[in-house]
């Protein structure tokens, strides 16, 4: 059996058996939809041109999501190269165009500015934000989809180091139906676990105004409901103003947050009458991490982490 070039016209020896142009736009869209977006990307939609019209069709086209994919995969340092940011732009600007003015969901890494100034223009029902990881996305997009995407109820801009709480704060103040927000950083206590993937330099950028970010989230987004600022520099003084403006916070993540000590932790929390999960900074952090002259003895470390394995 093999393919003619017409349309896509199947032939046998005994001639002409089918011709996959001929299922309906339906029918079509019904076999699709039953695809990722990786998988129709794959093949499917070069079939011929009646596929490729149905993979390109706002139905399909709702939900941009390849963070299952980079999920399932080891990260590796070719994400990091500018060429594979185009390709992410490029993809993502395709769906954005065909999903004429549908698209809900947008979920990946290591895309910029180019593309979700794009979505911005585009997107007026983008309601979840996920964009791991985007070295080259800054204030500047995060701006324009604040002003134009209002529905925003998710956001994750977890190691995205261009981004500062000036855009937290801009973001709160125009989408009030926001409820979830991730912000995490990378491992600066131990980056080995990054070195030879992430570039040096990027490391190094790790954004260094924690309180800043918190005074960003509790003045201008109180109803967040889910919160997590893992690896965050933000002091007792800084999760003080997060607990006292965002009181409707039902789970708190302050992992590898070592700046705050569980006796902050109990103090803050105790007027989030709502909160029904909260991750602690539980973990040991060697001693070169500080400054002897701020920790002036390790006693500290038995208060600020509670854990009996590591105990000094």
């Amino acid at each position: 059996m093999k393919m003619n070039d017409k349309e896509g016209e199947e032939t046998t020896e005994s001639g002409p058996s089918s011709t996959w142009a001929e299922l309906t736009h339906e029918c079509l869209i019904n076999i699709l939809s039953r695809l990722t977006l990786e998988q129709r990307w794959m093949g499917p939609m070069f079939v011929c041109k009646s596929w490729f019209l149905a993979g390109k069709d706002p139905f399909l086209n709702s939900v941009f999501d390849l963070e299952t994919h980079f999920d399932s995969l080891t990260e590796s340092p070719r994400w990091w190269i500018p060429e594979f940011e185009r390709k992410i732009d490029s993809m993502l600007r395709s769906v954005i165009e065909w999903s004429d003015g549908s698209l809900t969901e947008i979920k990946t890494r290591h895309c910029s500015d180019r593309s979700l100034n794009f979505a911005a223009e585009r997107c007026p029902n983008l309601e979840v934000l996920s964009i791991k990881s985007c070295p080259n996305v800054t204030d500047d997009s995060m701006c324009r989809l604040a002003f134009r995407c209002t529905k925003l109820r998710e956001l994750d801009i977890s190691y995205c180091y261009e981004i500062s709480h000036e855009s937290l704060a801009i973001i709160g103040r125009n989408c009030p139906n926001l409820k979830v927000l991730k912000r995490n950083l990378m491992n600066w206590l131990d980056p080995s676990q990054h070195v030879g993937i992430v570039p040096n330099e990027y490391l190094n950028a790790c954004p260094q105004d924690g309180d800043s970010e918190a005074d960003a989230i509790a003045k201008f987004m109180p109803k967040l409901k889910h919160l997590e600022i893992r690896f965050s520099k933000l002091s007792a003084k800084g999760l003080a103003s997060i607990c006292e403006g965002c009181t409707e916070l039902e789970c708190l993540d302050l992992s590898a947050c070592s700046n705050v000590t569980s006796r902050d932790i109990a103090n803050t929390t105790s007027n989030l009458k709502h909160l029904k999960k909260i991750v602690k900074p539980n973990f040991y952090i060697p001693r070169s991490v500080f400054h002897t002259d701020r920790y002036s003895h390790w006693r500290l470390y038995d208060e600020r982490f509670q854990t009996d394995v590591f105990r000094i």
